[in-house]
């Protein structure tokens, strides 16, 4: 019974998608603006049969349903409650389930959001993109990819249950949802880009349209990063939290690339320039996001964060080159229209620090990309198996994260178009007495080496360029100078800030030992003294779980163990923190305990400040949630209460640059111009919609 209806549910989305965009572009390239009702409800269809199949899979994991061949791959009664929830997203066919469950809920959002423009080319060009993309995934449901096809079992069947490893820390139900949700975010922002290069509504309105969109799921993307890293610290027994592997650098490629986008869409929209540029970043990012999918569950690559091999990997490859060419295409074609009107005046300006900042990130997703690909290519070509390891990407990485540090510092106090000596000089001197004091605070406290005391230094210089924005912004507008763009993105680089200093001091301070203790026996690593009180194990119809108990500097008492999952016969090491704010004690078994045998090998690594790494995340986040909402558009004076009045706008389609024009000094962020500069428009004040209108939105 859950087999036939999860199938159903994801025959009726994949032909809700089909239906949805052949209606879509017959609607639009025929000029029957009225047609496109019908695309809107094929969408609704969508939702309706992504929800109804995600929940027939939970269903059929609750009910321990082993006729579904999922169930039978990922499913068991023992599995706790939480995780037999997240097991719908621990195997590959589960996970392109909650792919098309989260695209559906973009789609409805964009839907919802735009209601009132339903016949806008723009939006349905938008609706068109998302739906094809959405009848991608579920082709694969349906195809090489179905979670629902019928299995017969053995009278008595117990099915194996998740990976040990993805059912033994509650990250793991939240990671992976927030990763998606990062993922699957920028194909709303994609979607519109593409439908301003065919509709030819290349200027700045789609981009203030999608901002926000695109905000958010580079938000989501972040945390579920940095939730990553942390589940791979707390989870995998080997001290470290990221190992440059393939699919981590997956992840981290459009994240790097989104960054750049989320920077320099700011100079479209204040200049109307480096249109080719964030196009092309923006196609990039998603296309990146297409690639990741590919590597993670293709089963090309070996990676504890990977799925194993399917049949879906040569058709996610032809994706991406279906998106990768399509976009090259549009772009191309598009050429003539997406000549900026404007050029950088100056180099030592703000357009100049984010054309340097783009630069900056696209050699380090250059880098990334060139040590995660090759490999493969050189496989595939001759069959010579090459690994690049950590020290590609650390020697080659280190230098332009300090280049990107540097430009943290200098782009938000830089006015646009030229900056003055004087200006400088005034802008620049806090931020940098508060680099020096962090490189004579980091070296009287020990710190010595280059990379280190150079990161402390340019941190410094970052926070203090950030923390002098906020300032300025409260002390004019009060708790609303947190909120913003602008104000939020300098909490986001606070947080940058903190990450980075936790990444520089873990990596470059870490140390680490191997003890055998017998029991009562004790050790002192580090200046910290460990105790090995005794040994203890305790079993259930799950797993069996064997521990020692070791205290810490006669305070704490922890418990490093190894795991044997039953079911599956997997023995996994578990292993125990002590977190503090300037160091953690990390505690794992370095071999299986014998329960007969007093003595354990314990390993005891101690690494400084990598609290502050997940600090550094959480206030990234915080940052992105202040950036959505809007901040306040002009010093000493409240939103209007008028109503909003709109231009006559001529009948027949907008013109191709409609939506264009320069943006004021109010809308860059900049303190001294008195706003928070989340999106206020010049002296006209002119807003531009998503049907390429201008808004009059004076009082």
């Amino acid at each position: 019974m859950n087999s036939a209806l999860g199938f159903g549910f994801i025959a009726l989305g994949l032909a809700a998608s089909v239906l949805g965009t052949a209606g879509g572009v017959y609607a639009l390239a025929s000029g029957r603006r009225s047609l496109l009702a019908t695309v809107y409800r094929w969408t609704w269809l969508v939702v309706v049969a992504s929800v109804g199949a995600f929940v027939i899979m939970e269903i059929a994991l609750f009910q321990r349903d082993y006729s579904v061949s999922y169930v039978s791959q990922v499913g068991s009664s023992s599995t706790p409650p939480l995780f037999n929830f997240a097991a719908a997203w621990s195997s590959l066919e589960g996970s392109l389930l909650l792919w098309v469950l989260i695209l559906a809920g973009y789609l409805a959002a964009v839907v919802v959001k735009f209601r009132q423009r339903l016949t806008d080319p723009l939006l349905g060009w938008a609706v068109v993109v998302m739906l094809g993309v959405s009848a991608f995934f579920f082709a694969l449901l349906v195809g090489p990819a179905n979670p629902f096809v019928a299995v017969e079992v053995p009278a008595g069947f117990e099915g194996p249950g998740p990976n040990p490893l993805l059912q033994n820390h509650l990250l793991m139900a939240i990671h992976p949802p927030l990763l998606y949700l990062g993922y699957v975010g920028f194909t709303v922002p994609f979607a519109f880009a593409i439908a301003a290069l065919i509709t030819g509504r290349v200027g700045e309105g789609w981009l203030v349209e999608t901002r926000r969109w695109t905000v958010a799921a580079w938000g989501f993307l972040t945390l579920g990063i940095v939730f990553g890293a942390w589940w791979s610290y707390e989870v995998l027994g080997w001290g470290g939290y990221w190992a440059w592997d393939p699919v981590e650098n997956a992840s981290l490629l459009p994240w790097l690339t989104g960054t750049a986008y989320i920077h320099s869409v700011m100079v479209q929209e204040r200049r109307g320039m480096l249109r080719v540029w964030n196009l092309s970043l923006l196609c990039a990012t998603f296309s990146l996001t297409i690639l990741g999918t590919f590597l993670t569950r293709s089963g090309t690559v070996e990676s504890v964060h990977a799925f194993t091999a399917g049949a879906v990997g040569p058709a996610l490859l032809g994706f991406f080159a279906v998106v990768s060419g399509l976009s090259v295409g549009l772009i191309g074609w598009r050429g003539d229209r997406l000549r900026s009107p404007g050029a950088i005046d100056a180099p030592v300006s703000r357009e100049g620090s984010f054309m340097a900042n783009n630069v900056a990130f696209g050699a380090l997703a250059f880098v990334v990309l060139l040590g995660t690909v090759f490999p493969l290519l050189a496989e595939a070509w001759d069959g010579t198996r090459l690994t690049i390891g950590r020290p590609y990407f650390d020697s080659m990485a280190r230098p332009i994260a300090m280049v990107v540090l540097f430009l943290m510092s200098t782009a938000p106090v830089l006015p646009w178009r030229k900056a003055s000596t004087e200006v400088l000089s005034v802008r620049l001197f806090w931020p940098a007495v508060v680099a020096v004091m962090s490189m004579a605070v980091s070296l009287v406290l020990g710190a010595r080496g280059l990379y280190p005391v150079l990161t402390y230094g340019l941190g410094g210089f970052a926070a203090g360029a950030a923390a002098r924005q906020v300032v300025l912004a409260t002390r004019r507008q009060g708790w609303r100078g947190f909120v913003g763009r602008t104000n939020g993105g300098m909490i986001v680089h606070l947080g940058v800030v903190l990450l980075a200093v936790g990444l520089a001091s873990a990596e470059s301070y870490r140390s680490e030992r191997t003890v055998r203790l017998e029991v009562g026996e004790t050790a002192t690593v580090e200046g910290h003294e460990f105790r090995y009180l005794e040994p203890g194990a305790d079993i259930n119809d799950r797993r069996l779980r064997v521990f020692a108990a070791i205290e810490i500097d006669g305070e704490d008492v922890h418990h490093p163990s190894t795991i044997n999952f039953r079911q599956m016969g997997q023995i996994v090491a578990t292993p125990s923190v002590r977190t503090g704010f300037t160091e953690d004690i990390y505690l794992v078994l370095a071999e299986n305990p014998d329960p007969d045998n007093d003595a354990i090998q314990l390993r005891v690594i101690i690494r400084p400040m990598v609290a502050w790494i997940w600090a550094g995340g959480l206030l990234m986040a915080l940052g992105t949630l202040l950036a959505l909402f809007p901040g306040q558009r002009r010093r000493g004076t409240e939103p209007s209460s008028a109503p909003v009045k709109v231009a006559p706008v001529p009948d027949g389609p907008p013109p191709a640059d409609a939506d264009t024009g320069p943006r004021s000094r109010e809308a860059t962020g900049d303190p001294e111009a008195g706003t928070s500069g989340d999106d206020a428009p010049d002296g006209a004040a002119n807003r531009v919609g998503v049907d390429g209108r201008r808004e009059d939105v004076r009082a």
